[in-house]
């Protein structure tokens, strides 16, 4: 059984009570100084610092200084990654860093962070596109500091390095420019997202973010070659216009379009994408004539055989004559889940899906399963609204445009702190929530001597030795070139 709390003095009689609470009793006060609230965070400091992140934001963003300015605007939109990585979801968030000069360094008021985002806004192709660069940059350090645990360490067209590409729904609380309905009814944003997968070991990155008004079309092939454009643009290992089969794009059924499957060809990339069955293709006259020998059982997530559900390949049997050169159609049968309702091409009781590839080799299964596990891209869109992505706080479009830059810095922070700080510890795959109460929520106090600031982390927190480890391995690499 809990005991009571200890005595305390009464604030009016100077005689003991005995309190019925089952927490201590505390005097409060805001008296307190030298303390850090997520002094955590200095981590993914420590990631701007070792990619280069900050240096490349600030040379890239150097036009946009005023004269005579205190602040630099890399700083500040660096300073607004970090807010937004630790938790904050509007520009006002920044007053969390900007409490801890003794961490976060100078960090500029609300009025003007407000004014740089209306400076850039005002210029939002070219301020993005150096934002973007930054991160290129950036990213190119990472990766290389990061050797074996890279995503590239070793791509080529068995192990391709996958890029995810899927819209999502983003509700408008009010009338923000290019809100409108959507074709579920709501009234929000329809941005299109790009995002790298880290694989089985890690997590995922973005790549790029291309905010759209709500009412844009979800199976536009104009939109998915601009975002496949600026997703490549993005990676270090894509030098030329055919980057090859080292790099697969994958998406569900709205990709799968004639125009954007004719780019990635050109392009000669590897591709899965969603392949939708109509009553032309069908499922009747065409699923219906294969052999019982044609199936295969599928895979589960650990690559063993999944219980009532089969592959087979329909490129034989169907007519690809105005599709690209090379492409392979593989469909998967599977008992439906409770509840699912069947579709009109589904048949005997069985849900039918299938997929687009032009990977000529691999055994169905492992295919299939490679394409299914595209559903990591949903993981990767709630981390990013995990990160300021839920709700544009800004009214008007540009401005939102360049939010949408932060939030994939924040995400791109977050992603690089774990593969170098974290690679061989499970926190390599912790989602932002966890990583903000284990890690960039540990307290610390601030101590002065012999002209050096120390930060002594608090000693009673579960995963303080986790921080440390992980702040000296990201000391221990060296400084970006």
């Amino acid at each position: 059984m809990i005991g009571l709390a200890k005595v305390s003095i009464g604030p009016d009689r100077g005689a003991p009570l005995r309190s019925t609470s089952r927490y201590p009793l505390l005097s409060v006060d805001g008296s307190g100084t030298g303390v850090v609230s997520y002094a955590g965070a200095t981590v993914v400091l420590r990631t701007a610092e070792k990619t280069g992140l900050t240096t490349a934001l600030s040379t890239a963003l150097g036009r946009w200084r005023r004269p005579l300015a205190t602040h630099d605007p890399g700083k500040i939109i660096a300073d607004l990654a970090v807010a937004i990585a630790i938790g904050g979801d509007c520009l006002a968030d920044i007053n969390q860093v900007r409490a801890d000069p003794a961490v976060f360094g100078l960090v500029a008021s609300d009025p003007t962070v407000s004014r740089l985002i209306t400076t850039l806004a005002t210029d939002a192709p070219a301020a993005l596109s150096a934002v973007n660069a930054a991160r290129a940059a950036a990213r190119r350090s990472a990766w290389r500091a990061a050797g074996q645990a890279a995503p590239d360490h070793g791509a080529d067209a068995g192990t391709p390095v996958i890029i995810d590409i899927d819209a999502t729904l983003v509700t408008a609380h009010s009338e923000k420019e290019r809100a409108a309905p959507t074709y579920k009814r709501g009234y929000r944003f329809h941005p299109l997202c790009a995002f790298l997968d880290h694989g089985a070991t890690g997590t995922g990155e973005p790549l790029a973010i291309a905010l759209r008004a709500g009412n844009a079309g979800a199976n536009t092939a104009a939109g998915h070659i601009t975002i496949a454009g600026q997703a490549l643009a993005q990676l270090p290992s894509v030098t030329g216009p055919r980057p090859g089969k080292s790099v697969l794009i994958r998406t569900d059924s709205a990709g799968g379009t004639h125009d954007f499957l004719n780019y990635l060809t050109k392009r000669r990339l590897a591709y899965s994408v969603g392949f939708a069955l109509t009553e032309t293709t069908t499922t009747t006259a065409v699923i219906d004539r294969l052999m019982p020998q044609a199936w295969t059982p599928a895979y589960d997530a650990d690559g063993t055989e999944r219980d009532g559900a089969w592959v087979a390949e329909l490129t034989g049997v169907l007519d690809l004559s105005s599709w690209p050169a090379g492409m392979r159609v593989i469909v998967r049968k599977e008992k439906p889940h409770p509840g699912a309702q069947l579709r009109f091409t589904d048949r005997d009781g069985l849900r039918l899906t299938a997929f687009a590839t032009n990977t000529p080799r691999g055994q169905l299964a492992d295919l299939e399963l490679r394409h299914r596990q595209r559903a990591l891209c949903e993981d990767r869109i709630r981390t990013a609204k995990d990160c300021g992505l839920t709700n544009l706080p800004l009214h008007g479009f540009d401005q939102n445009q360049i939010w949408c830059a932060i939030v994939m810095l924040a995400c791109e922070l977050i992603a690089w702190t774990q593969m170098l700080a974290f690679t061989d510890h499970p926190a390599r795959r912790w989602e932002p929530k966890k990583l903000r109460h284990r890690l960039f929520t540990i307290a610390a106090k601030i101590s002065r001597h012999a002209r050096l600031t120390r930060l002594k982390l608090a000693t009673h927190a579960p995963h303080t030795q986790l921080l440390i480890s992980g702040i000296h391995r990201l000391t221990a690499l060296p400084d970006p070139g």
